[in-house]
């Protein structure tokens, strides 16, 4: 089957790891299952693989990516959850399982003509939602989801700080907010990208550290070290950080008296279980929400989106046909 693969690491220049070719289908353990990939979407999580982080020389080739819809061997549409791992285990939440991975850290990822997961990582996928749409919930969807929903603490209504709009969370966390009734501000050093965050949904869009009209009640933070000071500054007393992601640096200066002096609080929140992820899905059916998707490419053509997330080049999410 043709697959998109990690066959080496280059931390300067990760497109250069990637091998388009064929792969051996699938092996398929008890209790799993394999899904005819339809659609697939990129994630940085790709990114920081092809660079070695989260793999080793010895684990390579692995097929990349986390995210997929498509259909089961039953011939139901589905989509993929991302998360390997127990429930029992994480006391009934996947992502806290000590073992939980994700597919393409351990087990061959989504970016190919066909998948293997456990079979309770599969959600009917509505038939409102394209496989288009649908492959970009598991992950970045998800995240903000979970953030939003789960971590923040939020009420109708409060005030929420999106940091780096143009990103797959960033453009995620403003369409759900928006929807869910939240007043959302966001930043992008792009004025092209804080206009578009406007049109999906942002109450107003400002760019990167600076002074806001007030206060704000949570940040939404995936970016890390570049904007993690505008972030704790940019909390009201009391007020929430939740973090997903670092993809500027992962050590910024703590502010340790900023923090505990206004009481801020600092919430890590990663990915999100089934269920989250079945509900995201009703809750887009419901609201009209649709991802952001920046471009759809074959999956021969994998580079090409590998090389625009690199550059940042994006607005949403880069979404592969199979």
């Amino acid at each position: 089957m043709f697959a998109v693969t990690a066959t080496r690491f280059d931390a300067d220049d990760p497109v250069k790891g990637l091998t388009l070719g064929e792969r051996p289908e699938p092996e398929v353990p008890d209790g799993w299952t394999t899904v005819t990939v339809k659609a697939t979407a990129l994630n940085h999580h790709d990114l920081w693989s092809l660079r070695g982080v989260g793999l080793r020389a010895e684990q390579l080739p692995m097929i990349l990516g986390c995210d997929a819809a498509g259909v089961d061997e039953d011939g139901n549409e589905v989509i993929v959850h991302a998360v390997i791992g127990d429930p029992e285990r994480g006391g009934g939440d996947e992502t806290l399982d000590p073992k939980r991975t994700l597919l393409s850290e351990l087990h061959d990822g989504t970016f190919a003509e066909k998948v293997a997961v456990p079979r309770r990582n599969l959600v009917p996928k509505p038939p409102e939602l394209s496989f288009e749409e649908a492959a970009c919930l598991p992950t970045a969807w998800l995240t903000a989801y979970r953030m939003l929903f789960d971590k923040a603490g939020l009420q109708p209504g409060s005030t929420v700080l999106v940091q780096g709009a143009g990103g797959g969370v960033a453009t995620a966390l403003i369409a759900l907010g928006s929807a869910a009734g939240y007043r959302v501000w966001a930043t992008s050093r792009s004025e092209a990208k804080r206009e578009r965050a406007l049109e999906l949904g942002a109450d107003a869009a400002f760019e990167p550290g600076a002074r806001l009209p007030e206060r704000v009640d949570a940040v939404m933070e995936t970016v890390g070290q570049a904007t993690w000071s505008h972030s704790l500054k940019s909390l009201r007393p009391g007020g929430r950080i939740v973090v997903s992601g670092a993809t500027s640096g992962q050590v910024p200066p703590a502010e340790l008296n900023r923090v505990f002096f206004l009481q801020l609080s600092v919430v890590g929140s990663t990915m999100g279980t089934r269920d989250q992820l079945q509900r995201l899905a009703r809750f887009l059916v419901k609201t009209g929400v649709r991802p952001k998707i920046d471009r759809v490419l074959p999956l021969t053509d994998a580079v090409e989106g590998f090389t625009a997330m690199a550059a940042g080049e994006l607005f949403g999410k880069v979404v592969f046909t199979v």
